[in-house]
This record gives structure tokens, C-alpha cells and sequence, in this order.
């Protein structure tokens, strides 16, 4: 009869943990991004009164004899497909259509790549979010509106002088806005960061060292210039790369492009709350993508069947140009966001289906009530052992 009783408490202990999941996932039902999660249950420890016996040439096989000990908490499982896009009409909001997570940090972490094995473990460090509740901060740099981290993408460090096409930087970093300068003629011209020691083609990887910098006026000391101001912000849903309307000059200026961060496990990654993940252990580790095709055609020399686009180039000093350095290890290469696109105006729904974890409370309540019931059973039972002597 103890044992009975062993069963239905760890029943109870086990369905209350249970009920902690629904909770959690019923009090995220309006959360942007939320992610729901489920329990699986497992048998507990189970006594052999008997063992089998496959037969012999006199008797027939016997079954094994078992009883079980109750249930415990077998896994909480997180389920990461894409929830509903849901119109706010702020165009600084943004949902990824598909697999990936919006990279971000703080602005330091882009100083720890070197185009080397380290890079993975950087990486894996990075925050992962589904939610884009973004906006360009008082400091330029494109971030969360409701916390200090940066989003990381690749910037736009100038334009070709024959083509006027856009020159992007093969370094990972926060994204923020170009700068803006004024000649002693009243002329106002972009100015935009730059890497040192790098040069660049059309479109081509950049080659050279050092990690982006913002641009100064070259005076001794340097002055820092003015953050450029630009109206009528936008990224493409194709190929994520941002562009705006400088205020100062009046022209299309493109800003740079969104970077995407994928894992082989989705469903692996570990959730750090406040709408943040981590490729942890169970994830495959994080890797870098680029929607629709973007890395193909931002460095319009590079990566054809044969060969791949690879970031942090530079930092090794190794870029070509052409994304062929294979001295570059697996972490720094550029990947494919396959059919991700990201929607502006509106961000992810929660992923907590009300009905079903509505119906899941009942059962969870009704196992827990049951399991009560053989506590109850139980200890009426030895008390009536007890009363056998009097």
C-alpha cells in the first residue's frame, strides 16, 4: 500500500509541474514571440515481482510481472515554428517569415571576431530573438526598443566610384546609421563607417584588417561626426537589406543588411527569457545566413556553385574578393536563409494555442484530483490496518 501511495505522490508532484508549463504558457498568450512549450511524461521506477520466461519444451513462455512507482517529468519540449504575423502598423517592426533568429548583442562582441575557429564560440554567445520591436537609438545604432542590444548585420562602407553600387563590409557588426559631413562650401555629403586598411571593389569582399570604424573629420584629435538623419526607413523582405531617405541630402541611401542566425536544432536552443535564446548545447551551434540570396549579390564577385561567401575576411586578412579562402574555418561562412523573408509593420504572435492548453488544464486537473484520490484510498486503508487489533 505505501507504494500505491509513493505512485500517487510522485503523480502529484508531476502533474503540478505540469501545470506550471501550462501556466506559463497561458500567461504568454499575448507575448510577441512567445514560443509555447510542452511536457512529456515518463514511468517511473518499476520492481520486478516475477521475470519472464521465453518457454520451455514442457511449459508455455511467462510474462514478466511489474509494478510501477508513478511518473516524473520526462522532457519540456519547446515548439519553434512560425506563429501569425500581427499588424502594428510601426515600420521599424519586424517578423522573420520562416526559420532564423534576429542576431543581437551589445556593440563590444563584434571586437572578439578574428576569422578563426574562436568565431564559433563568439557566435554561440550571441542572443537570438524572434521578436523585432526595433528602432535606429539617439547613438545610430539599430536596436531593441526596450533594451541596450544592437542588431548585427553587414554595413555599407561606401559606394563604387564607376557604378555608384553600394560597398558592403565582410564583417559581422552592429548596424547603425552613417554619418554626415559638412564642407566649409555648405556642401553635405554621407560619410560612411569605414575598416582600416580596407579597400573594395564592386560589390567585392573587402580586403585588409581592423574592424569598422566611424568616420571622424580627420582633425587632430578626431571629431566624431554627426549621425546622418533619414525618413522613411525600409528592408527589403527579399534580401534584408535596409535602406532610408537621408534627410540632409535627400537621396536613397542604403544602410546595410540584416543578418540571419540559424541552428540545426531549433527546438535545442536554450531560452534565456525576456524573449531571448542562446545556441547552447542541443542546438548544433549558431551560424550566419542571409536571406534570399543576399550574400551572392551584395559581393557580386563571390560565391558561384564551386565556391562560398565568407565573412570576417578581412579580419585575417585573407579576403580576395571572391569568398574563395579556404584557410577559413566552417563558422565564418555565409549561409542561406532558404525561403525565411522578413515582414515589416507587424511582429510574430504568440505561439500558445488557448484552446488546447485549456483542455490540457482540465486533464492535468483532473489527474492530479485522481491521484489525491488514491492518497486518500490508501491512507484509509492502513488505517483500517491499524483498527484490526482493537
Amino acid at each position: 500500500m505505501t507504494g500505491a501511495m509513493y505512485a500517487a505522490i510522485a503523480g502529484l508532484r508531476t502533474h503540478m509541474q505540469n501545470l506550471n508549463v501550462i501556466g506559463n504558457n497561458v500567461a504568454n498568450v499575448n507575448t510577441y514571440g512567445y514560443k509555447s512549450t510542452r511536457s512529456v511524461f515518463k514511468t517511473s521506477l518499476y520492481t520486478t515481482l516475477s521475470g519472464g520466461s521465453d518457454g520451455t519444451t514442457v511449459t508455455s513462455g511467462v510474462n514478466p510481472s511489474q509494478i510501477g512507482y508513478g511518473a516524473t517529468m520526462g522532457s519540456v519540449g519547446i515548439d519553434m515554428s512560425t506563429g501569425n504575423y500581427a499588424v502594428t502598423g510601426r515600420p521599424m517592426d519586424w517578423m522573420l517569415d520562416g526559420d532564423g533568429f534576429f542576431i543581437m548583442q551589445d556593440k563590444t562582441v563584434a571586437e572578439q571576431f578574428d576569422g578563426t575557429g574562436n568565431d564559433q564560440t563568439v557566435l554561440n554567445g550571441m542572443y537570438l530573438t524572434r521578436v523585432g520591436n526595433f528602432e535606429f537609438g539617439p547613438d545610430g545604432y539599430l536596436g531593441k526598443d526596450d533594451d541596450g542590444n544592437c542588431v548585427y548585420g553587414f554595413q555599407v562602407i561606401g559606394k563604387d566610384k564607376t557604378t555608384g553600387d553600394p560597398i558592403y563590409s565582410d564583417q559581422l557588426v552592429p548596424i547603425r546609421l552613417p554619418c554626415v559631413q559638412t564642407d566649409d562650401d555648405g556642401k553635405v555629403t554621407i560619410v560612411y563607417p569605414s575598416a582600416a586598411g580596407q579597400t573594395g571593389g564592386n560589390g567585392g569582399a573587402q580586403t585588409g584588417g581592423g574592424h569598422i570604424e566611424d568616420p571622424t573629420d580627420g582633425g587632430t584629435p578626431p571629431k566624431v561626426l554627426p549621425r546622418a538623419e533619414f525618413m522613411g526607413i525600409t528592408i527589403d523582405k527579399v534580401t534584408g537589406i535596409i535602406t532610408g531617405t537621408s534627410k540632409d541630402t535627400g537621396e536613397l541611401v542604403t544602410i546595410g543588411v540584416l543578418a540571419v542566425g540559424q541552428v540545426k536544432n531549433p527546438n535545442g536552443v536554450t531560452n534565456l527569457g525576456d524573449n531571448y535564446y542562446q545556441a547552447g548545447e542541443g542546438s548544433g551551434g549558431l551560424s550566419v545566413s542571409m536571406l534570399g540570396g543576399a550574400a551572392q549579390t551584395i559581393w557580386a564577385n563571390g560565391a558561384d556553385s564551386d565556391t562560398a561567401v565568407y565573412m570576417n575576411q578581412s579580419l585575417k586578412g585573407t579576403g580576395n574578393g571572391n569568398g574563395a579562402d579556404d584557410t577559413l574555418p566552417d563558422c565564418c561562412r555565409l549561409r542561406s536563409a532558404g525561403k525565411t523573408r522578413v515582414l515589416s509593420s507587424g511582429l510574430e504572435m504568440s505561439k500558445t494555442d488557448l484552446a488546447q492548453e485549456i483542455s490540457q488544464m482540465i486533464l492535468t486537473q483532473r489527474g492530479y484530483q485522481a491521484n489525491t484520490r488514491i492518497i486518500t484510498v490508501t491512507d484509509s486503508m492502513l488505517e483500517e490496518l491499524v483498527n484490526m487489533k482493537r
